[in-house]
Formats: C-alpha cells, sequence, structure tokens
C-alpha cells in the first residue's frame, strides 16, 4: 500500500510534466471550501435552486409584460402596479420581519433535521413498501412481472403524484380542524408576507409529519408497484427529475411568490393555481379552511373545500390582526405552540378562539 505525501504529490506533478504544485494552505482551504459548498448545496430549499428560480422568473416576467405592469401583489396582500424590479424583488416584502423570521425558521429545521429524518425516511417509506408487497403477495400471489415501458413510468409517476396529494391533503386538512395541531401548522400561516423560503416555514416540530406522511404515500405506491413490475419499475423523468415532480416543482416555486399566477377556471378545477394557495394563506373569513392539497384540485373538490379567487382579489396574509403579534418574531414563532397547549390544557382556550373573532370582512 502506498501512503501518498506532499512530497509524493510534488514528484508526481514534476513526473507528468511540470504541473501546477499546491501548498498545503491553499489545499486545505480549497477542500474546506468543497466541503462548505456541498453542504449548502444539499441543503438549498429546491425553490432556490437556479433552475427553479430561473423558470419562476420568466413567467413572472411574461405576467409583468402581458399585464402592463400589474399582478404583483405588496406586503399587504393588495394587487399593485410596479416597475419591473419592483414587480419581481419588491423591498417591502424581502425587507419585511416575516420574510427574515423565513430564514431563521429554514434554518433551524435545517439543523434539526437530522435528529429525525433517517429514522422516519428509513423505516416509515420502507416499511411501508415491504408491508403491501407482503400483503399482495399473500392474498394475490407471486408477481405478475408486467413488462416496463415508458408509459408505465409515466402512470407510476402520476398514481405517486396523486397519492401524495391526498396523504398532503388528509395532513393539511387535519391539521386546521384539530387544535392542538394548528397551533404548529399555525407557524407557516403566521407568515404575514409571501416569498420561495415561506414555503419550508415549518416549527420544527411540524417537520417530521409532513415527512412520515410524505414517506408513507411513497411507500404505498413504491409497494404496489413493485409488485406489479417485479420491483424494475421506475418513475419518468426529465431533466434527471421526476416527471410530475418537476412540474409541481415549477409550480410550488410561484405558491409562496407575491405575483399571481392564475390558471383559467376550467384547468384551475383540476389543479391548483399559484393565485388558489395566495387565497389559502389569507386571513379573511371567506377564504378560511380552502385550497388544502399541495398540486390538484381533485381532493378539495371531492370535499367542498376548493375556493378558485377572482382576478386581483384581495387576499391579506398572516393569522389576522387579533393574533399577528403573537406570531411575529423567530422566538414567538418557536416557542408560541408550546404556549398555545399550556392555554389548552391550563385554561381550556382554543388556539382558533381569536381567528374566529376576526369580524366584519375586511373590503380591498
Amino acid at each position: 500500500m502506498t501512503v501518498v505525501t506532499q512530497e509524493n504529490k510534488m514528484d508526481l506533478a514534476l513526473a507528468s510534466g511540470g504541473g501546477e504544485v499546491i501548498g498545503p494552505l491553499t489545499e486545505t482551504v480549497q477542500t474546506a471550501s468543497d466541503i462548505i459548498w456541498n453542504m449548502v448545496a444539499a441543503n438549498l430549499p429546491r425553490d432556490l435552486h437556479w433552475q427553479f428560480i430561473l423558470v419562476t422568473l420568466i413567467i413572472a416576467a411574461f405576467i409583468w409584460l402581458i399585464r402592463g405592469g400589474r399582478g404583483s401583489r405588496d406586503a399587504a396582500g393588495r394587487e399593485r402596479k410596479a416597475d419591473f424590479l419592483q414587480f419581481l424583488f419588491p423591498k417591502d416584502i424581502y425587507t419585511h420581519v416575516s420574510a427574515r423570521v423565513d430564514i431563521w425558521l429554514w434554518v433551524t429545521e435545517r439543523l434539526l433535521r437530522p435528529f429525525w429524518v433517517v429514522g422516519l425516511l428509513a423505516t416509515v417509506g420502507p416499511s411501508t413498501e415491504t408491508a403491501v408487497i407482503g400483503v399482495l403477495q399473500w392474498t394475490l400471489g407471486a408477481t405478475p412481472a408486467i413488462a416496463v415501458n415508458y408509459g408505465w413510468m409515466l402512470l407510476y409517476s402520476l398514481v405517486t403524484l396523486l397519492c401524495y396529494d391526498f396523504v398532503f391533503f388528509l395532513i393539511h386538512y387535519t391539521m386546521h380542524k384539530v387544535p392542538a395541531l394548528w397551533v404548529l401548522h399555525k407557524v407557516h400561516h403566521s407568515a404575514e408576507v409571501l416569498t420561495p423560503l415561506t414555503r419550508y416555514r415549518e416549527h420544527f416540530l411540524a417537520g417530521p409529519i409532513w415527512a412520515a406522511g410524505g414517506a408513507f404515500s411513497y411507500g404505498l405506491i413504491g409497494g404496489l408497484f413493485a409488485w406489479l413490475f417485479n420491483g424494475e419499475l421506475i418513475a419518468a423523468t426529465l431533466f434527471n427529475i421526476g416527471f410530475f415532480a418537476l412540474l409541481f416543482g415549477f409550480n410550488g416555486s410561484f405558491r409562496h411568490y407575491h405575483v399571481q399566477f392564475n390558471y383559467p377556471r376550467r384547468l384551475s378545477l383540476w389543479l391548483h393555481s399559484p393565485a388558489m394557495h395566495h387565497v389559502h394563506h389569507s386571513y379573511l373569513p371567506q377564504h378560511w379552511d380552502a385550497n388544502f392539497a399541495a398540486v390538484t384540485s381533485i381532493w378539495d373538490r371531492l370535499f367542498g373545500t376548493l375556493y378558485i379567487p377572482q382576478k386581483d382579489e384581495y387576499t391579506p396574509w398572516g393569522i389576522g390582526p387579533n393574533t399577528q403579534s403573537e406570531y411575529r418574531s423567530y422566538w414567538q414563532n418557536t416557542v408560541g405552540p408550546f404556549n398555545d397547549w399550556y392555554k389548552m390544557l391550563i385554561k381550556g382556550n382554543s388556539p382558533q378562539d381569536d381567528a374566529t373573532k376576526t369580524g366584519a370582512i375586511e373590503k380591498n
């Protein structure tokens, strides 16, 4: 076994034609830089990857052009006319205290993620998948080993998306309806402005719930299709990314972006437009408990929670003027759920009481 030393490296460089000699300090700095860069890239939210940022800005620029500068919202949730740079990067939104809190809540979640993500993703998903395969083998026998083609790959991708969307709907609906869970999800809804990072604004105790739900949905469909195709099927991809995951990613980056992106009404009956998620974040009574699914409108239509907004409909964001001051800072959003649980246990107060006292519907 050959031990590589700094002298060996220099000899090899000279033997190969006098290549550049790198000193130990420079090499250490370069190695540290690579490690830091890889850590940042691995933890960078998907909506902040350059591909999604580029597509988001291109679509936003197109909206600005065809609407003559209209179509974006200010920090109060009102539509306004803006010049090009203000349209894309409004100062009142990106310097808002809520946008800064988004960053710190995301950092906290990322720091704590290693303590639970491995346990959940490594157990819930595979365990569900194994259980499904076992049940199918016990009830229906050996795999039919269907031959794989691109059509089946597309179907697998679509069914996976629909199953994930349904599980997401159920969890989301429950978080709004069960007071003990609402106090966790309220952190997400306490955002007073929407930025691409708001998508990841969650209390650190809510992350495991969403991760477990996603792992369960993927394991459920993964087990079914593994049995049907003898484990040979993979999802259809574009640019090395799952076909429907890619489409959801482009749509998802607009869900928490201040620019309104409406779909035609007929399409909105099947797919959630980003503007429909703006409604979900509104604290106005007519917008409460609407549009729970992540991608499609199917489940909201079936359960009567679909709301398709009018063009430029007023959607003030946050949890309402009565309680917003209690969930504004990073610290308030971190300890707020614990305070609410205490009030529920000791005083019997529901964390939703104050929200229901918002009163008269606000007008634009």
